[in-house]
Order: structure tokens, then sequence, then C-alpha cells
């Protein structure tokens, strides 16, 4: 069981530090995402760099590391290393060992190992996230409060939600939405100063 959880963690690990964002915006718009826009390694400085074309890929691809962690995980041990792979593959997202460990802050990542072991949960916060973001225009705003859904959400009993959610999940699900906000507590300061730019969708390339 020892080799089997320290597999889940480095297998995860090394998933989540795919940094798909460096990856995809070298190849299709030949440059560091990193020396642009916010710098961060995610889909929405991709989006505001390159545009959605190539920010949209990086956010399905860092959903689908997130979830194949989970799914890797579970297959070696259940739920409990399925957690233990998702949780390092969002670490590894947020330190990735083949990016200098400076990547993301961790949201699509944790969407899709939440999408694994809470898919009803998730879903829920996915709307919410979309809500907030068509009606604001912040992606950090909707992230934050998507957290914060999802913690509600995770915790709330069988009774309520009608679906059955481990222990060690909620417990691991409240970890991970605390630290996704507090990988915004930038955006935040700025959210509260007027100084957090918005999201748009369109062609053309901001590389400021």
């Amino acid at each position: 069981m020892v080799f089997k959880a320290v597999l889940a963690i480095v297998i995860g690990y090394l998933l989540g530090s795919i940094p798909f964002a460096l990856i995809l915006g070298k190849i299709f718009g030949g440059v560091d995402v990193r020396k642009h826009g916010s710098g961060n390694l995610g889909g929405t400085n991709v989006i505001r760099v390159l545009g959605a074309k190539v920010g949209i890929p990086v956010i399905i691809l860092d959903i689908a590391k997130g979830f194949l962690a989970a799914w890797i995980g579970s297959l070696l041990g259940g739920e409990a290393l399925a957690l233990v792979a998702g949780v390092m593959a969002i670490i590894g997202h947020f330190y990735p060992v083949f990016a200098g460990f400076k990547g993301g802050k961790g949201v699509a990542t944790g969407a899709g190992v939440f999408f694994f072991l809470a898919p009803f949960q998730l879903t829920i916060v996915l709307v919410v996230f979309i809500v907030v973001l068509l009606f604001f225009g912040y992606v950090s705003l909707a992230s934050i409060i998507g957290a914060i859904t999802g913690m509600i959400l995770i915790v709330l009993p069988e009774f309520i939600t009608g679906m059955y959610v481990n222990f060690l999940v909620r417990l691991g699900g409240l970890a991970v939405g605390f630290f996704v906000i507090y990988k915004h507590r930038n955006n935040i300061k700025k959210l509260i100063i007027g100084e957090e730019k918005k999201i748009i969708f369109n062609k053309k390339k901001n590389r400021k």
C-alpha cells in the first residue's frame, strides 16, 4: 500500500506539473506566456496573450490532467489515493517541476480532480463559475466564488445533496478551496481597488 501511495503522489505531481500553458503558448504563439500578461501559467493568461483559440485548449488540458491523476489514483487504491493523486496534481500545477516551480492557480486542474471525485458538486460549481463570469467578466471573481461554493457543497450532508462523499474527499475539497482562494489573494486586492482586468474573448493578441 505504501508503494501505491508513493506512486500516486509521484504520478499526480508529475501530471500536474505539465505546463500546458507554456507548451501551447510556444507551439501556437511562439511566446513564453510567463513573460506576458500576468505571467501566470494558466488558461486565462493564455487567452489574454494569445486568444481563446489557444487558451481554451489549455484550460481543457489542465482539467484533463487533474481528472487523469485522480482516475489513476483510484486504480491504485480507491478514493483515498484518487484524492492523494488529485491533490498532488493541483500542487504540481501550482509548483511545476517542469517550469521552474512557478505555475498557475489550480482552478482548472482542481475542477478536473473533483469532476472525478464529486461530479454532482463540481457541476454546480461550474454553473456558478460561468454565471459569475458572464455577469461580472472577472475570471478571478468567478474562481473565488466557485471555490467558496464548492467548499459549501462538499461539506453538505448526503440527505441534502443526495450524493455520498467520502470524508477524506470532504477534507480535501475544503483544503483545495482554501488554497485556491489563497492563490488569488493578489486578485482579491485588485478587485477591491478596481484594478482587476476583465477577461476579453477575442482574436486579438495582447502581449503587453
